[in-house]
C-alpha cells in the first residue's frame, strides 16, 4: 500500500471489527495512528497489534457522543502529532426491533452513536485537516444506508443521515477549495461482533439473529479496510464494500420502489409456508429482515403478509 506513509490518521471504533482493521492497514502503510473506542480492553489489543508493526500511535478512551470531549480529544491529537491529516469516523452500534416495540431511548442511542457520533468527529477534525493541507474524512454509513429494511428502525436512518451528511460535506469543501476529501464507506455484511455487540428489542430472538448474521457476512474486516483505503487513496465519494452491498445498491438503483415489494416477498418466503395453510402461518409468527439478518418477532397475526 502506498498513499499514507507519514499521514496523520485518527480511527474511532479502533478496538474492534473495520475500526481495529484499518488502524493495522493504515500502520502497515506507514500512518501514524490516532485510536480511540469506548471498548479499552479492545483498544489495548489493537494498540499493541499497531505497535508491533512499528507505528507511532495515541491511544485514547472515546465516548463519540461527548461533544466537547471529541473537540477537545481533536486537538490534543493534533498538538500531540503536530498535524492530523485524516478522521475516520468508524464508531457505531446495531439495534434490531420493528418501530412497534422499539423503545425511544433506543433509536435515539442509535442516531447518538452513529449519526450525531459522525458529525462530532467531522466538526472537530475538519479544522486541523484543512490546516494540514492534505486531509480525508472518512465516515462510516452502510448497506443500510443505501436502502431501507424492516427490523431496523433504529440503524438505517441513522445511516442515511450519515450518507447525506457526508454527501453534502464533500460538496462543501469542494466548492470551498479545502484540500480535504470526503468519502462515505457502506459496508455490506462484514465479519465483526456487531450482531453479538447490538441491543434488541424485546422478543427479538438475539440467537437466531447472530447465529444468522455470522452465516451472511462474507467480507472479512481486513480485507473492509483495504477496500476502503483503496477509495481514500483515489478519493472516491463513497465505496461500496463487500459484494452484497454492490448487489443490493444494483437492486435499489434498478427499482426504486420495487424492491421494497421484493424484499417484503423475501421476508415472507424465507419461513416459507409451503406446509402450512395460510391460517396457520397467520396464526403462527412473522419473520423480519433485520439487514440480511432473519429474526422472529412475537406473533402478531395482523401484519403478518396475506399473500405469500
Amino acid at each position: 500500500m502506498d498513499g499514507f506513509a507519514g499521514k496523520v490518521a485518527a480511527v474511532t471504533g479502533a478496538g474492534s471489527g473495520i475500526g481495529q482493521a484499518l488502524a493495522i492497514e493504515l500502520a502497515r502503510s506507514g500512518a501514524k495512528l490516532a485510536i480511540s473506542d469506548v471498548d479499552t480492553d479492545g483498544l489495548v489489543r489493537t494498540e499493541e497489534l499497531v505497535r508491533e508493526i512499528g507505528a507511532p500511535v495515541r491511544s485514547d478512551q472515546l465516548d463519540v457522543t461527548e461533544r466537547e470531549a471529541f473537540i477537545a480529544y481533536a486537538d490534543t491529537v493534533n498538538d500531540h502529532f503536530g498535524t492530523v491529516n485524516q478522521i475516520y469516523n468508524i464508531a457505531g452500534i446495531a439495534f434490531l426491533g420493528d418501530i412497534e416495540i422499539s423503545q425511544f431511548k433506543d433509536i435515539g442511542r442509535v442516531m447518538d452513536v452513529d449519526y450525531w457520533g459522525v458529525v462530532n468527529g467531522t466538526k472537530a477534525f475538519l479544522p486541523h485537516l484543512v490546516a494540514s493541507g492534505d486531509g480525508n474524512v472518512v465516515n462510516m454509513s452502510s448497506m443500510g444506508g443505501l436502502f431501507a429494511v424492516a427490523g431496523q428502525a433504529a440503524y438505517v436512518p441513522a445511516k442515511f443521515a450519515v450518507r447525506g451528511f457526508t454527501e453534502a460535506l464533500r460538496k462543501e469543501v469542494t466548492l470551498a477549495s479545502h484540500p480535504v476529501g470526503v468519502t462515505a464507506a457502506h459496508p455490506g455484511y462484514v465479519k465483526t461482533a456487531i450482531a453479538r455487540n447490538a441491543n434488541y428489542a424485546e422478543g427479538v430472538d438475539r440467537t437466531t439473529a447472530i447465529q444468522t448474521f455470522d452465516k451472511v457476512a462474507i467480507t472479512s474486516a481486513g480485507r473492509a479496510a483495504r477496500i476502503i483505503l483503496k477509495a481514500v487513496r483515489k478519493n472516491k465519494a463513497r465505496v461500496l464494500v463487500g459484494p452484497d452491498a454492490k448487489a443490493f445498491d444494483l437492486l435499489v438503483r434498478i427499482a426504486p420502489s420495487g424492491y421494497q415489494r421484493l424484499m417484503m416477498a423475501m421476508t415472507a418466503r424465507f419461513q416459507s409456508p409451503s406446509r402450512q395453510r395460510p391460517s396457520e402461518w397467520a396464526a403462527s409468527h412473522c419473520a423480519t429482515w433485520a439487514g440480511s439478518t432473519w429474526t422472529h418477532l412475537p406473533a402478531r397475526p395482523h401484519r403478518c403478509p396475506r399473500r405469500v
